[in-house]
């Protein structure tokens, strides 16, 4: 125990529960809540992230690869249209709607069903009941994602659009069966889990999240492809409805696709060559892209024209 001794001339002595010495910055204690917050605020972002990004850059493949069948159905290259990853995620929405709001509500009822049923584990007989579903959930998952992987394997070229996304379901159903299962081993009780058991659960996710991944991008690639053929046929069948386009230009242009008609406007001496007949499919990467009356899949071509002042085109309604 330090004593200080009373008097004149006296020096207090510091016993160190103060302030420390001179010149020496203290180390404040971190907040427990604020440190709890970030935590939570972490854990968030890291459950969250991987799915949106996923979502992400399956809307800029989808995009990508129904413009690609859409492109090579009317004879082109998806290259030529100049589009940008922007262009390729905002194409593919409308497309997706339908989609995207099944996979949303598959979600909460899923979250639904499972907050529910870990809710019940600390019931002694609504434990047995999850533990029975748990395994119910693992075998169906797997049954199914070995059944669709057989029938992607026995017919290679007859697979169905919705076979990849039923693998990815099984895969998911039966990682969900297999942690059901040891939440209701565990018995709800805390219980000290080593390096290696922490890394054998964070590979096991790891493998899980890419092969789900892999399918949905298999399943989307297959699905691009029908809704592009789609809408080159729908360009087919739709093409008196598009915008007329109408080209001028100081200069003959020779535009020798049929159904496309060339008249000259002005004195001889400074002619303006003025074209007919023709439809706008697009206007991408500086350059017009244009149908003429006879266009069709299996016989048409596709006229190209560069926006700038060379040429004028004109836009309207029949």
């Amino acid at each position: 125990m330090t004593g200080v001794q009373e008097g004149a001339g006296a020096v207090p002595v510091d016993d160190g529960a103060g302030s420390g010495s001179p010149g020496e910055a203290r180390v404040e204690p971190v907040d427990a809540d604020v440190q709890s917050t970030m935590e939570k605020f972490l854990a968030v972002v890291a459950s969250i992230g991987p799915p949106v990004t996923v979502a992400t850059a399956l809307l800029v493949y989808f995009g990508w690869a129904r413009s690609d069948a859409q492109a090579r159905a009317m004879g082109l290259d998806v290259s030529l249209f100049g589009y940008t990853v922007q262009d390729y995620a905002l194409r593919s929405i409308r497309s997706l709607f339908l989609p995207l709001v099944c996979l949303l509500i598959a979600g909460l009822l899923w979250l639904a069903a499972d907050g529910w049923l870990r809710g019940q584990i600390p019931s002694g007989q609504r434990s047995a009941l999850v533990a029975r579903m748990s395994t119910a959930a693992l075998a169906s998952g797997v049954l199914l994602a070995a059944g669709c992987l057989l029938l992607a394997v026995v017919r290679p070229g007859g697979v169905f659009l919705v076979v990849p996304f039923l693998m990815a379901g099984g895969v998911l159903l039966a990682s969900w069966g297999v942690r059901l299962r040891r939440l209701t081993v565990a018995g709800n009780r805390p219980r000290a889990t080593g390096r290696s058991a922490v890394q054998h659960r964070a590979l096991e996710a790891t493998f899980v999240f890419t092969l789900v991944t892999v399918l949905l991008f298999w399943g989307t690639s297959e699905f691009a492809q029908v809704v592009g053929r789609g809408q080159a046929a729908a360009v087919e069948a739709s093409l008196p409805a598009l915008p007329r386009a109408d080209v001028y230009s100081n200069a003959a242009l020779s535009i020798g696709a049929p159904g496309v008609r060339q008249s000259v406007l002005g004195p001889a001496g400074a002619p303006v060559y003025k074209y007919t007949g023709m439809h706008l499919l697009v206007a991408s990467g500086g350059r017009f892209f244009l149908l003429p009356d006879s266009w069709t899949l299996s016989h048409g071509t596709v006229v190209v024209l560069p926006d700038n002042n060379a040429v004028r085109v004109e836009f309207g309604k029949h």
